[in-house]
């Protein structure tokens, strides 16, 4: 099975992390930028605050990317 991460600023998403989601900084355009690169392989959905989704172009090979709500 897959995993989780989400990336984004950190008061957004270090909650996630209870649930066992994998929580990768982005309080920066250069941080969300290096967090979507660095992603393990094995995760299928990546959870974007929605001043990250702004940062990244998800492709049709990588995970499913879903955006917060404002």
């Amino acid at each position: 099975m897959g995993g989780i991460a989400a990336i984004g600023e950190a008061m957004r998403v270090q909650g996630l992390g209870l649930a066992g989601v994998l929580v990768l900084p982005g309080d920066d355009p250069q941080q969300v930028r290096s967090s979507w690169a660095d992603l393990p392989e094995d995760v299928l959905l990546v959870i974007l605050t929605p001043s990250a989704a702004t940062e990244i172009e998800p492709c049709a090979t990588g995970p499913l990317t879903v955006v917060m709500p404002p």
